[in-house]
């Protein structure tokens, strides 16, 4: 009898994924193309597809990372689910129970740590599963004092928490595991100098209030960032080193500007999908991948082509009111980051008339952090002022 493997993806976005979940159990029947298991990375949750249709015959890996081209399972010919399964590798009881209890990696971990029944939890998450919020809510709610707590030794100084302090324990997520080593890689690696310059977004103020209902009838919202966008890839002409990579031996410079949008995902942490070849699209053009790649973040839908193949990463941290900062290249071995503060209305000199006056304009900060082995100020200071300089002349509508 030909067996059917089931392989992680070769080409999974970083170098390992966590299994989630197993949609099938052993001796049930699938279809090619189905989703049969779903892993996680850092970056984005996929689904692996039945590669033929038959029989689940085995889970080879029920739980824990696995590497790209990693074997997990094999699906046999057949047509009924009373056959024999070959033998399989011991795994937690749990994986195929009931699906309220089909529990991911770090929702296993923290049960197994704190002691708590799975099957008292109840599960909001899909189809009944429990999540890590569920845990967590569970293990606070039992925390809950309902009686005097017995007298117990009293701690050394260096040991007491604050007075009245109270905490809670939340495990890891794969993705704020891997964010934390990005950030400790890339600040371990690379010299990090920032510039900062500020620019009077007047003219794209105007040109968006004139633009913005010809977008929304085609259903696209004109935000600040497709101009931020547009205005990045007409300075990457006159430093071409900010978009590229470093690597031990050579540069790497890109003609293809593929910009990353960090993108918040509350206390989740941060994912950075690609609007590649921004160099050949249109304003609408980057307004509209703009907004199908942010709605696809925030619901949890990117795919791994999604945030794959970043030259240059864009942080606009003003829209959490933050008016200067000097961001962390998050994708090593990218060479720069640009930062974009806070929108505000201030004085500003200007001359009017051969003489000097003082106006009130619409100014943000925009710093720019560079890898230091790559970038010098010369080309740093460059590139912001073309980048400053195509948003205060933009042209009218």
């Amino acid at each position: 009898m030909t067996l059917t493997e089931i392989l992680s993806p070769i080409a999974q976005e970083g170098t390992t994924a966590a299994i989630r979940t197993w949609f099938k159990q052993v001796g049930e029947m699938v279809r090619e193309g189905e989703p049969l298991v779903e892993l996680e990375t850092d970056k984005v949750a996929m689904e692996v597809a039945a590669p033929a249709t038959g029989r689940l015959a085995a889970i080879l890996i029920a739980q824990g990372d696995v590497e790209p081209g990693a074997l997990l399972g094999h699906i046999e010919p057949g047509e009924g689910t009373t056959a024999a399964a070959p033998a399989e590798r011991p795994r937690p009881p749990e994986v195929h129970a009931e699906p309220e209890l089909r529990l991911s990696p770090a929702v296993r971990k923290l049960v197994s740590e704190s002691g708590i029944d799975p099957a008292s939890v109840p599960g909001t998450g899909k189809g009944g599963r429990i999540t890590r919020d569920d845990v967590v809510q569970a293990l606070e709610q039992r925390a809950q004092p309902t009686a005097p707590p017995p007298l117990a030794p009293k701690p050394s100084p260096m040991a007491q928490a604050p007075s009245g302090s109270r905490s809670s324990i939340i495990p890891h997520s794969p993705m704020r595991r891997r964010i934390a080593e990005h950030m400790a890689h890339s600040v371990a690696v690379a010299p990090h100098v920032t510039a900062v310059f500020e620019a009077d977004l007047s003219a794209i103020i105007a040109h968006r209030a004139a633009k913005k209902a010809e977008f929304a009838a085609q259903g696209v919202n004109l935000t600040f960032t497709a101009y931020f966008v547009s205005a990045c890839v007409e300075a990457m002409k006159v430093a071409p080193t900010v978009n590229s990579r470093w690597h031990e031996e050579h540069l790497e410079v890109f003609s293809s500007v593929n910009i990353g949008i960090g993108t918040a995902l509350g206390d989740q942490g941060l994912i950075v999908p690609v609007i590649h070849e921004a160099q050949s699209l249109s304003l609408l053009g980057i307004a509209q991948r703009l907004q199908e790649v942010t709605q696809r973040a925030r619901a949890s839908k990117l795919a791994p082509e999604d945030v794959r193949g970043g030259t240059f990463t864009i942080s606009n941290h003003g829209v959490s009111g933050s008016l200067v900062a000097t961001p962390i290249i998050i994708n090593q071995p990218q060479s720069a980051i640009l930062g974009i503060g806070k929108l505000e209305k201030r004085v500003v000199v200007r001359e009017v008339g051969g003489s000097d006056a003082m106006l009130i304009r619409p100014m943000c900060y925009v710093s720019l952090t560079i890898d230091h082995r790559v970038i010098d100020g010369a080309q740093t200071n460059a590139w912001l002022t073309r980048f400053v300089e195509v948003l205060e002349n933009w042209p009218a509508p």
